[in-house]
């Protein structure tokens, strides 16, 4: 019979590994969606990912005893996918073919700055306390300062396309994460996400058969490392990560297991300069510290025990 100092300590370790899973699993996937699209698509790949990905989720909830969604929640989780998935998770994709992927973690790392902003301008929004104003000009700062470092020709692939689309993508994200605090969506998380991988993963494929990548695809021509990166992607990306991180909401506090966010750009800026040999220059260091300061401030306004703001790029 477990004594109740086993039990402590078992949960303990749970814990450490789930927060290990969250910190460097979702970190990682920047690296992985990198090497993924070098000889897939960016659409096709993030499509067929989360359609997957989503279907698993499905099941795994209703095999729990979960209750099948009704039309509003799959038309509510139908704009979120759109918003999150689509513009959000498929503007990395795309713009990863430019941007080095410790560059584009670190940019939409701002997601928070957007979605106070969103808030804000929104009918009926929120205003900013003065710490969050202090924290939104910090995050633009070190977002200019780290664009501007980008551009430079040390940053082989980067570019000011590829940088605006990742800021528009973290608009996305930004305002899909809005929209669904005020939507109507299942009380079960997974059952949640999984409707929103299903259906932002129908528009990226839909996107890809518009924009001829499925005409263009090759699947002779895919490469291993981007097979084994779209199915670490699928397994540990989303379902070992995202399972880590739910299991993480239950067992500590919101405030907690949201410290991903400031950890993850960080394991992306370096997997990125250990694997990829991506770069790193000082100006990107100060960006990176910049950037997570005013994100920190903005976070650290909102109620420990509430769900801080959502962040992109899992």
């Amino acid at each position: 019979m477990r004594s109740p100092a086993d039990e402590h300590e078992t949960s303990r370790t749970r814990v450490i590994a789930a927060f290990a899973a969250v910190y460097i699993i979702w970190g990682s996937t920047y690296l992985a969606i990198r090497y993924s699209v070098q000889t897939i698509p960016p659409f096709v790949m993030a499509g067929s990912r989360f359609l997957l990905s989503g279907v698993i989720l499905f099941a795994w909830a209703r095999v729990r005893g979960v209750r099948a969604p009704h039309l509003p929640q799959w038309r509510d989780a139908t704009i979120t996918g759109l918003l999150l998935l689509c513009g959000g998770n498929g503007a990395v994709a795309w713009a990863e073919r430019r941007v080095p992927s410790g560059i584009a973690a670190l940019i939409v790392a701002v997601v928070p700055l957007w979605m106070v902003l969103l808030d804000w301008l929104r009918p009926g929004g929120v205003r900013p306390r003065a710490s969050a104003v202090l924290g939104i000009l910090l995050g633009l700062c070190g977002l200019v300062l780290l664009v501007r470092s980008s551009s430079g020709p040390s940053q082989a692939g980067a570019d000011a396309v590829g940088a605006i689309v990742l800021v528009a993508g973290s608009l996305s994200w930004a305002a899909g994460s809005i929209y669904s605090r005020h939507g109507e969506h299942p009380s079960s998380a997974i059952m949640a996400t999984a409707l929103q991988m299903i259906t932002g993963s129908i528009a990226l494929l839909i996107i890809a058969l518009v924009s001829g990548e499925f005409a263009r695809f090759d699947a002779g021509a895919v490469s291993v490392a981007s097979i084994i990166s779209w199915a670490y992607l699928v397994t540990f990306g989303a379902l070992v990560g995202f399972t880590a991180y739910i299991y993480l909401l239950r067992a500590t506090t919101p405030a907690k297991a949201s410290t991903y966010a400031y950890v993850n750009p960080l394991v992306a800026v370096l997997l990125g300069w250990a694997i990829a040999g991506e770069p790193v220059t000082t100006r990107t260091l100060i960006a990176a510290v910049v950037i997570l300061g005013g994100v920190a401030i903005i976070t650290l306004g909102f109620d420990r025990e509430t769900a801080a703001p959502e962040r992109m790029g899992r």
